[in-house]
């Protein structure tokens, strides 16, 4: 196995814009990265290579700047777990849970009406 596969870590990262970033570090996470269109794609992929983080929170806007490669990667990935986060005041809509579900345990969760 590789160390990815076997990486137990309970660190977390952000990575996005300001308002994301400073949210986070309000509530404790060290880990967070303030990042522009051109550096956004290396500070994620480094810190995903990285083997040091369970968790990486991505604001959606660096999600637009990325490789298709590098979105496959990293919405594939459970260790670490990539989770894509809407902006502040953007008309995204977050990942549902049953999507994250699927994404990431492989299981379809049905909700009845």
């Amino acid at each position: 196995m590789s160390g990815r596969q076997t990486a137990q870590s309970g660190k977390i990262a952000v990575v996005g814009d300001r308002e994301l970033v400073v949210g986070y570090r309000l509530l404790g996470v060290e880990d967070a990265y303030i990042v522009g269109k051109d550096d956004a794609q290396k500070v994620l992929m480094d810190l995903f290579n990285s083997n040091k983080y369970g968790l990486i929170i991505v604001g959606s806007e660096v999600r637009k700047v990325l490789s298709m490669t590098s979105k496959d990667k990293l919405e594939s990935s459970i260790i670490p777990l990539v989770v894509f986060m809407p902006s502040i005041g953007s008309q995204e809509s977050e990942e549902s849970l049953s999507i994250l579900a699927k994404r990431v345990l492989g299981v379809d969760l049905k909700v009845n009406a």
